[in-house]
């Protein structure tokens, strides 16, 4: 069964999809278009196991669904509306200091 998330697990759940480059560009190339995994595979550059993960990781934040066409599987945003957020966030100004990063950014997994 489907449920609505708030609004602060949406973006926890926005945040974890985005954590990483590969899903990052992920959803990049699906903001264009929808997608067989063969295709975002080849287009990414990555194994198919590896594109697995990362699909399985996007459907379960929520990001993206699976729509089955004949015997194959389509990637698509689960919303049209994040392909209009994503590009929001990626032409976004953000105030970084570049000669500086937290000080446990290793631990912390950020900056």
């Amino acid at each position: 069964m489907l449920t609505l998330a708030s609004e602060v697990e949406v973006l926890a759940r926005f945040g974890r999809a985005l954590a990483d480059p590969i899903r990052c560009r992920l959803l990049l190339a699906l903001s264009r278009a929808p997608a067989h995994p063969s295709d975002l595979a080849e287009a990414l550059g990555i194994s198919r196991t590896r594109l697995s993960n990362h699909l399985a990781c996007l459907r379960d934040c929520g990001m993206v669904v699976a729509v089955p066409v004949g015997r194959r599987t389509r990637y698509e945003l689960a919303d049209p509306r994040l392909a209009h957020a994503l590009d929001d966030l990626r032409t976004a100004v953000v105030a970084v200091e570049t000669d500086r990063a937290c000080a446990d950014a290793d631990e912390k997994g950020c900056c």
